[in-house]
């Protein structure tokens, strides 16, 4: 029997190998996985294990086969539509033009006042706020508008939080649980800041050297007891022992 929509995992990834140009090895080789619909996902591993290449795959910013990588059921890279439900957050902001962001958000037609309003102040920003004199925690904080301000399903984020103060953290993190439980927006985080993290998410996506070491609900691989830093760190180290 086919799967229907909501049973159809958000993000599923079948037997991905993937290379750079010019690379001497591949990123991913097999790789598969599945995130199901309204998940809170954390993405976790070393430094250079291809996190923020996954998160790009997933948005559709690298030319794949269409059966590869597959999103909200449809091909990430083939189906252009998917820029209308799929945001990711990530990497440098380098916008920094003499402008207000409140003549930025007039310049954006069709967004919902209200929801506008709300994430203006979950995230503390001033409209008044010119572009070119923001610190680089407040230049983030407008990316982080400028997409949270529409409604998606689903939202990749990657390291967008270190800049960011904890206050503004705390907040960030809570609508993006409110989002997931009250409108099924799936959020997949990559993060090395784990404080908090352990009951915010439902999942847990493990990437080690070279291949997948978890793909599981979050409470089926933290140990009673064991705080998620205390895993992470524990799991890097059996890989800096035994090598890829």
């Amino acid at each position: 029997m086919a799967m229907t929509t909501d049973e159809r995992p958000a993000i599923e990834i079948r037997g991905l190998t993937f290379s750079y140009p010019g690379a001497q090895s591949p990123v991913f080789r097999d790789l598969s996985l599945a995130v199901p619909n309204a998940a809170r996902c954390l993405l976790l591993g070393a430094n250079g294990v291809g996190k923020s290449t996954l998160l790009r795959l997933v948005a559709g910013r690298h030319l794949i086969s269409p059966q590869l990588v597959s999103v909200l059921g449809r091909p990430a890279f083939h189906d252009t539509n998917l820029a209308g439900e799929v945001a990711f957050l990530g990497g440098p902001f380098p916008f920094s033009a003499d402008v207000r962001v409140r003549e930025i958000l007039a310049a954006r037609a069709g967004v919902d006042p209200a929801r506008r309003a709300r994430v203006l102040g979950i995230l503390e920003i001033d409209p008044d706020w010119r572009m070119h004199q923001v610190s680089d925690g407040q230049r983030r904080r407008v990316q982080l508008l400028l997409d949270l301000e529409r409604r998606l399903r689903v939202i990749l984020l990657d390291e967008v939080t270190a800049e960011l103060d904890v206050l503004a953290r705390a907040d960030l993190l809570r609508f993006l649980r409110e989002e997931s439980e009250g409108a099924g927006t799936t959020i997949v985080y990559a993060s090395h800041v784990l404080e908090g993290l352990a009951a915010w998410a439902t999942q847990v996506i493990f990437l080690s050297p070279g291949r997948l070491r978890c793909c599981a609900p979050i409470a089926s691989v933290l140990p009673p007891g064991e705080s998620l830093l205390a895993l992470c760190e524990r799991w890097m180290r059996e890989e800096r022992r035994t090598g890829p």
